[in-house]
């Protein structure tokens, strides 16, 4: 009989002996493996065959370039050349208590062009340029040291240099300048500087010129009106400063309307009637055309709806015939938009049962007359429904603001109206609506107008008053004015001209006092030579003269 002790080294002697058999069938089996795999790939290597024949193997061939069906290469290639892009910096302002000015703006939900642009919501209407680049430079709209930098986009109309953008792309502007595509990508070069010719607040259109010696490439503009909603078309533009970017999509719809009015209730989108469409656009396509499949513009992109700080595939571009109207009135000798109003203001969206109550069913219902308008001196008066423009019938709101803004201050119009159920007509005669603007909103045409104590601020940079008494007893100075403030970077800035120097002349035209200052400084325009007579607050007969010649 066998012991425990015996019993368990036999156990630990079978499993070590059924181990190593385990052991040796693996290391079989894997040898064979190996064996078999090098026989089979006995002429495969990992490096480089030596005698091996390829003569039997084809080289690839590069085919010669195909022109595709769908037509987008060669409509970039012929309106890509008039695709510029913009950039614009705004320099520092020193903090004054102004007076706020009136005036209309472009609707801007949240407002993202004001003072305050800390109450935005992202799905919000929003302004490409402001809303996005506004703060580039460290500038955080309250008057800082920060210099503001901007982009966007614009397009050539003009051989002789007119270039069609948003008003947003370069409102607020002290420097704009433009790369052409054909210029070099130095990010060093701003590119060439560009005047403002003129500029639209209402629709969010501006016309700026750049000094050319030779004739540049230009886009045609399209007819809007044919544009139909599915038709293709591409947005040119510089999105996030990537220039010369081109997207396709589609007219989504036509006559798209943002309603945004002011505090006073003044509607400030009458004249903005959209083109949507999903073709991709960005921050910085802001003032590119969108052209259709003929390669014309039928629009000027202008404003995103977006949730996501980009591209949704809801883009509003501004129409090509609206352009076109606004373009020629901004190149006229004005060079500002004059539109015709009858003066009365109107609800823009309204139930039918109003219609239903008052007794029509085309038309538009007064709400208020402004006092001393065309309507209220012709009779009209709130309540009184207006059916009818030189017979023919009025359809809404937006027909009598198209119909009467296009006449010509002065002009006269028959108006047919209701007044208790009772067909009327009265003849009233078309005002300029920017002073009907102001009648309504209670605010006097000086208002309206630059303040005249800052007429050198915008053109030279620099701020005025009159001589202090103990200054002007200690030089003897007897007329002349005082520099408050010079504007950092400005004209008056780089020429030199600083804080608290008398200017007694400005093209040896004498400047005794601030009214003959602001008449001759009204006078200036770009590129013309500026020389003042400058003497020292501090010492008596020290005169100097500084110049150079405005931008």
């Amino acid at each position: 009989m066998e012991t425990p002790n015996n019993t368990s080294q036999t156990l630990l002697d079978r499993i070590r002996s059924r181990r190593l058999a385990t052991t040796f069938t693996l290391l079989a089996t894997l040898s064979v493996g190996i064996l078999a795999g090098s026989v089979l790939t006995r002429n495969v290597s990992g490096k480089e065959q030596v005698g091996i024949d390829s003569s039997d193997a084809r080289p690839l061939v590069i085919p010669s370039p195909v022109a595709l069906s769908n037509g987008f290469s060669q409509i970039v290639k012929q309106v890509g050349p008039a695709v510029v892009n913009i950039n614009t910096e705004e320099l520092p302002k020193p903090a004054t208590n102004k007076r706020k000015r009136g005036g209309q703006r472009m609707p801007q939900p949240n407002n993202p062009d004001s003072d305050d642009n800390s109450q935005q919501t992202p799905g919000d209407m929003q302004d490409f340029f402001n809303r996005f680049f506004g703060g580039q430079g460290g500038d955080d709209g309250d008057g800082g040291p920060g210099e503001r930098r901007a982009l966007g986009s614009g397009f050539i109309v003009d051989p002789r240099g007119y270039i069609i953008t948003n008003n947003h792309v370069v409102d607020k502007a002290d420097k704009i300048y433009v790369k052409l595509s054909s210029d070099p990508d130095d990010a060093g070069d701003p590119g060439r500087a560009a005047t403002v010719i003129g500029v639209d607040k209402d629709t969010d259109i501006a016309v700026i010129k750049i000094d050319t010696k030779e004739p540049l490439p230009t886009i045609k503009l399209g007819n809007s009106d044919s544009a139909q909603v599915g038709d293709w078309v591409l947005a040119i533009g510089s999105p996030f400063s990537l220039s010369k970017t081109v997207t396709a999509g589609i007219i989504s719809a036509k006559n798209r309307s943002i309603d945004e009015p002011s505090a006073n209730g003044v509607s400030q989108t009458q004249f903005q009637r959209f083109i949507q469409t999903d073709a991709a656009i960005n921050p910085g396509n802001s003032g590119g055309p969108l052209v259709d499949m003929a390669g014309q513009v039928v629009g000027m992109n202008t404003a995103i709806y977006t949730q996501s700080m980009g591209s949704q595939g809801v883009g509003f571009a501004m129409p090509a015939n609206i352009i076109a109207n606004v373009y020629n009135m901004l190149i006229g000798p004005e060079h500002k938009v004059v539109r015709g109003s009858i003066g009365i203001q109107f609800q823009t969206a309204q139930s039918s049962a109003v219609g239903r109550v008052y007794g029509f069913t085309n038309g538009v219902i007064v709400g208020v007359v402004t006092p001393n308008g065309g309507a209220a001196k012709a009779g009209i008066q709130a309540g009184d429904v207006l059916v009818s423009i030189d017979g023919r019938n009025i359809k809404d709101g937006d027909d009598l603001v198209n119909d009467i803004s296009a006449r010509h201050v002065g002009s006269t119009v028959k108006i047919g109206y209701l007044r208790d159920g009772k067909q009327n007509t009265a003849n009233v005669v078309i005002g300029d609506r920017a002073k009907t603007y102001a009648d309504i909103t209670g605010q006097k045409d000086e208002e309206l107008a630059p303040q005249e104590s800052d007429a050198g601020e915008g053109k030279l940079g620099i701020t005025v008053s009159a001589i202090p008494p103990s200054i002007a007893a200690k030089t003897g100075i007897k007329g002349g004015v005082i520099i408050t403030s010079v504007r950092p970077g400005s004209f008056a800035d780089e020429i030199g001209l600083g804080k608290s120097a008398i200017i007694t002349a400005i093209n040896r035209k004498p400047v005794t006092d601030e009214a003959s200052y602001r008449a001759i400084v009204s006078g200036l325009k770009s590129k013309d030579d500026v020389v003042f007579v400058i003497q020292s607050p501090t010492q008596k007969n020290l005169n100097s003269y500084v110049g150079g010649t405005l931008p």
